[in-house]
C-alpha cells in the first residue's frame, strides 16, 4: 500500500521523526521562517523616521513601503498557491530567505527614495514565500504536535517584535537606520541554514491553488474570517502606540516595554493557551476570543483617565490574540488536508489584505471620529469574524458549522 504524502513527509518518515531532537529540527526552520517575514514588516516601525529625514519624504510616505511589500506579497501567494504542495515546502523557504536577504540589503543600500520602495516588491515576494512555507509546513505533524508547532509558527509573529524592534532601534539611534536592516537579513540567512531539516517532499502534480480554496464554501468562509481578523488585529496593532503616547503622554521608550510585554502575553498563548480551554470547539474558542476583543476595544479607546485599565485591556487582547491566531491557522490548516501550501498560501494574502484595508479604514475612522470610532470599527469587523468562524467547518470534530 503506498505511503500518504503529507506536505511533502510519507507517513514512515513522520514515524521515524517522531523523536523530540527531530521534531525540533524540523519545527525550528518554520519558526524561523515566520519571524524573517515579520521582521521585513517590523524593522519600518523603529527606523521610519530616520528614513524619511535621509531621504526628504515624510513619514506617511515612506510608510507605503508596506503597502508595496503587501501588493507584491499578494500577487505572489496568488502565484505559489497551485505549486506549493508539488514543489514541498523546502524550496520556497530557501528561496524566500534568499529574496528577503536580498531585499534587506537592497533597502540598506538604497541610493534614493524611489529605490528604496521599489525594492520592497522583492521583499514581499520573499515574505510570501517565507509565510506560506513556514505555516504549511506545520502540516507534517500530527494530532498534539501539530497543535504545538502552529502554536509555536503564529508566536514567531511576536517573537519578531520582542526581538526585531529593540534591536533594530538600537543600531538606528547607535549607526544609522540602514545597519537596522542587518537584522532582518541575519534571520533570513538562518532560514538558509536550517532549511535542509524542513519537511520536504512534494506530491506528484500542482494544486488548483486559490481556486480550490475559494470554490469549498467552509473554506472560502474561513478565508473571509481571516481576513477580517487580522484586518481588526493589524490596525489595533497599527494605532496602539500612538494612543498611548497622545492619550496618557507617555514616552516613546515606555511604549515600546508595554508593546513587548504585549506581544509576550501573546507568544505564551499562542504556544499554550488553546489547552486552557478544553471544554470549547475550535470554532467556539475562536469565536470567543474575538468578542472578548471587540468589548474590549472600544471600552479601552474610551477610557482615557485610566491608563492602567488601558494597558490591562492591551495585554488581554494580545493573549486573545494569540489563541486566536493558534487556534484558527490550525482550522484553516485542516479545510483541505490534501492542499495545505494552498490554504496557507491564502492565510498569507489574507494577512497582507486585511491590514492593507486596516491601513485605509483605520485612518478614516480616526480622521471622522477619533480613537471611539476606530473601537466601533473594529468592534462591528470582530463580530463579523465571530459570525463566519461559527459557520466553518471544522474536520476535527463532527460538529456541524452553524447554518
Amino acid at each position: 500500500m503506498p505511503e500518504t504524502l503529507v506536505v511533502g513527509v510519507t507517513a514512515q518518515e513522520v514515524a521515524t521523526q517522531s523523536g523530540a531532537p527531530s521534531r525540533v529540527r524540523g519545527l525550528l526552520p518554520l519558526v524561523l521562517a515566520t519571524m524573517a517575514s515579520q521582521a521585513l514588516l517590523v524593522v519600518l516601525s523603529p527606523t521610519i523616521v530616520e528614513i524619511g529625514r535621509e531621504f526628504g519624504a515624510p513619514v506617511g510616505a515612506v510608510g507605503q513601503a508596506r503597502s508595496v511589500l503587501a501588493a507584491a506579497a499578494i500577487a505572489t501567494s496568488l502565484g505559489i498557491a497551485p505549486v506549493l504542495d508539488r514543489l514541498g515546502v523546502r524550496p520556497l523557504l530557501f528561496a524566500g530567505a534568499l529574496l528577503a536577504t536580498a531585499g534587506s540589503a537592497s533597502a540598506a543600500l538604497s541610493p534614493s527614495f524611489a529605490v528604496f520602495l521599489s525594492v520592497h516588491l522583492l521583499t514581499g515576494i520573499g515574505f510570501a514565500c517565507l509565510l506560506s512555507a513556514g505555516f504549511a509546513g506545520v502540516a507534517a505533524f500530527r494530532g498534539e504536535d501539530r497543535a504545538r508547532a502552529m502554536g509555536y509558527v503564529v508566536g514567531a509573529n511576536a517573537l519578531a517584535w520582542i526581538v526585531v524592534n529593540p534591536l533594530a532601534g538600537v543600531l538606528t539611534d547607535v549607526l544609522s537606520w540602514r545597519a537596522a536592516y542587518a537584522v532582518p537579513m541575519l534571520i533570513s540567512f538562518s532560514v538558509i541554514s536550517s532549511a535542509r531539516n524542513a519537511p520536504d517532499r512534494g506530491t506528484a502534480t500542482a494544486g488548483s491553488g486559490l481556486r480550490s480554496v475559494l470554490a469549498d464554501p467552509s473554506a472560502r468562509r474561513w478565508v473571509g474570517a481571516e481576513t477580517i481578523a487580522l484586518f481588526a488585529w493589524g490596525t489595533y496593532l497599527t494605532f496602539i502606540g500612538a494612543y498611548f503616547i497622545e492619550m496618557y503622554e507617555i514616552r516613546e521608550s515606555a511604549v515600546g516595554v508595554v508593546l513587548a510585554l504585549g506581544a509576550g502575553a501573546f507568544f505564551a498563548t499562542a504556544v499554550r493557551g488553546a489547552p486552557l480551554l478544553p471544554s470549547l470547539s475550535r470554532r467556539r474558542l475562536i469565536a470567543a476570543t474575538v468578542l472578548v476583543m471587540g468589548a474590549l476595544i472600544p471600552l479601552q479607546f474610551v477610557t482615557d483617565d485610566f491608563l492602567w485599565i488601558a494597558v490591562l485591556i492591551f495585554f488581554v487582547c494580545a493573549a486573545a490574540g494569540g489563541v486566536r491566531g493558534s487556534v484558527a491557522s490550525a482550522v484553516g490548516l485542516a479545510q483541505l488536508p490534501d492542499q495545505p501550501g494552498s490554504m496557507m498560501a491564502a492565510r498569507t494574502a489574507a494577512t497582507q489584505l486585511g491590514y492593507l484595508l486596516g491601513v485605509l479604514a483605520g485612518g478614516t475612522a480616526l480622521a471622522w471620529g477619533g480613537y471611539p470610532a476606530l473601537g466601533v470599527v473594529l468592534a462591528v469587523g470582530l463580530v463579523l469574524c465571530a459570525i463566519l468562524i461559527l459557520r466553518v467547518t471544522d474536520p476535527s470534530t463532527t460538529e456541524e458549522p452553524v447554518p
